[in-house]
């Protein structure tokens, strides 16, 4: 739900704050003192085109912010988290989420997402997870066929879900399985010559059956076998200085010597001191590791003396069989291999088999079989569904001041599977008895369209609920019974979602939660908002039944209002 909504220099709206509580919220106020340009903040928000005349005239730029409260798994969360921006978990556990649009004078605009700036799309795509606007100029939910199967779908139940989902299911394989299929038809020889090119390439991997890591292996020991003399001279070098020569001065020391005779010197004293007896201890270990270590040169030694020129030329050929591989399939043995490994399965399917062919086009004719038996009880309940729809908005439709309108939600057949079903679901609206059924949005007044909206979302509400719901002078063109209403009705929508209104019927703003009210300074000044308190809500609702908010009668009307719409 949205929480807060910042308004600046927006209209004739110089900085305003405008505090949203759950339920349903009114905004009233006198011609002109700006409460559309709430409506006109929250379309900036939704993503819509912007206009250099909201500016008010002096302003650079003109704000829409809003902040929200979301429960935790919302889709706008992750939408948010896509274009870079935070949003802040709160103690009961949902987040925040703040959005931001700017306009500039010359009617360049900016959107941010989180704290981060973002693509205006990215703004629309979230704003239309969080908030429905019904208003007498646009009406942005429930006008696109997808919109509408969607509603009608939620509307029909979980068992029609369940349905849906073995149908799309089985939709993907159909599509997938044709795709296969039109792929072993039209691509014969294309497929011959792939296959022929990879079983050239595979063969010749399979002559050199290079090994995971070998190419490396070979590297370091071609680095050997090309130093083998100053390693030789190093490794002879070492051996002397630890355990001597056979070729040197037999009286030169070396490390082992010098470690024994050590060793023995501690040695024979060691009965007399502990302390001497442990050093000669830790000198013994020296001792036998430092022997290990001379062996293990020596080993080198000899090691390096049975790796002759003839071992440096197998392991050249060697590498230069397997860089002939890497230098065609990939960067290094690895990624031939899984080359490799991706071509055989590749070549796998594109042999010309004619039992492929006969199992796809079998499969194929199942699955069709399948989907016409499912496409076939998907039209039938959505047909069930759509007639209860139609009958329930109907009758909200008579209450709303339009009793001669009806609703027809039409679930026409197509010639084609669709993701969906095999069929097409259109939301129609007859204004009168004897008016042919037409779209919605053609052949409705503004108003009507509104009622229209608002008959739908309290029918849907409880399976389909937005956040939160803004409605433009929904009542336009009623008053009297109807306006009371349209009043309850909202109110009844309001238990589900969160409802702002904008309304000049004291009617309909009787049944609000929250009275908010734009009125002009005293001064003639810029327009300011305020939340009414419960006697300052009589005096409003006064100054909208009559026009004079200081009459008695008329303030007595308003607390009957009050009183018969539930509120305080």
């Amino acid at each position: 739900m949205i929480e807060e909504i910042h308004l600046r220099d927006l209209g004739v709206i110089t900085d305003a704050r405008l505090p949203l509580e759950p339920g349903f919220s009114v905004l009233t106020g006198e011609t002109g003192a700006g409460k559309t340009m709430v409506v006109t903040a929250l379309g900036m928000l939704l993503g819509a085109r912007s206009d250099a005349s909201s500016v008010r005239n002096g302003a650079s730029s003109a704000l829409a912010e809003a902040v929200i409260k979301l429960p935790v798994g919302h889709r706008a969360i992750g939408l948010a988290d896509d274009a870079g921006g935070s949003t802040e978990e709160l103690e009961d556990g949902s987040y925040e989420l703040l959005l931001a649009r700017t306009v500039n004078a010359s009617g360049r605009s900016r959107a941010h997402v989180g704290g981060v700036s973002a693509p205006i799309g990215t703004l629309a795509d979230i704003g239309h997870t969080l908030v429905a606007v019904h208003g007498q100029s646009d009406q942005l939910r429930l006008k696109s066929s997808a919109e509408q199967r969607h509603a009608l779908d939620s509307y029909a139940g979980k068992k029609l879900g369940r349905l849906l989902a073995q149908y799309e299911k089985n939709y993907e394989r159909f599509k997938q399985a044709a795709g296969e299929l039109r792929d072993v038809r039209e691509n014969t020889r294309a497929r011959a010559l792939e296959a022929q090119t990879l079983q050239g390439a595979l063969a010749e991997i399979d002559s050199v059956n290079p090994l995971e890591g070998e190419d490396e292996a070979l590297y370091a020991e071609s680095q050997k076998l090309t130093n083998v003399e100053s390693l030789r001279l190093a490794a002879t070098t070492a051996s002397a200085a630890l355990a001597g020569t056979e070729y040197g001065d037999a009286d030169a020391p070396n490390v082992l010597g010098l470690l024994d005779s050590a060793r023995t010197a501690l040695a024979s004293e060691s009965d007399a001191d502990e302390d001497l007896k442990t050093l000669s201890d830790r000198l013994n270990e020296a001792l036998i590791h430092i022997t290990d270590i001379a062996e293990e040169v020596s080993a080198y030694t000899s090691g390096l003396d049975s790796e002759g020129p003839e071992r440096l030329a197998e392991v050249e050929h060697r590498r230069a069989q397997l860089k002939g591989l890497t230098r065609k399939y990939g960067a290094d043995i690895a990624e031939v291999l899984a080359w490799a490994e991706e071509s055989r399965a590749r070549l796998d399917t594109l042999g010309d088999d004619p039992a492929r062919q006969e199992t796809l086009e079998a499969e194929l004719r199942e699955l069709r079989e399948t989907l016409g038996e499912q496409a076939r009880a998907l039209v039938e309940l959505r047909r069930t569904a759509a007639s209860k729809l139609a009958a329930a908005v109907s009758e909200e439709l008579t209450a709303l001041a339009m009793p001669n309108a009806s609703l027809v939600v039409k679930v026409e057949e197509t010639e084609k599977f669709n993701r969906f079903g095999k069929d097409a679901v259109t939301f129609m609206l007859a204004p009168h008895r004897q008016a042919v059924p037409r779209p919605l949005g053609k052949g409705a007044s503004g108003g009507e369209l509104s009622r229209v909206m608002l008959a739908l979302e309290v029918v849907l509400s409880e399976v389909d609920p937005v956040p939160t719901f803004i409605f433009d002078e929904v009542d336009s063109g009623v008053g009297g019974k109807a306006a009371i209403e349209i009043g309850r009705r909202l109110a009844m929508l309001a238990k589900n979602v969160q409802v702002l209104v904008v309304t000049h019927l004291p009617q309909v703003a009787a049944f609000a939660d929250q009275h908010i009210l734009v009125r002009k300074n005293d001064d003639g000044s810029l327009s300011r908002v305020q939340v009414l308190t419960a006697e300052e809500r009589v005096v409003e609702l006064a100054r909208m039944l009559s026009g004079h908010d200081q009459s008695a009668a008329a303030q007595e009307h308003a607390r009957e209002l009050l009183a018969d719409a539930g509120q305080p």
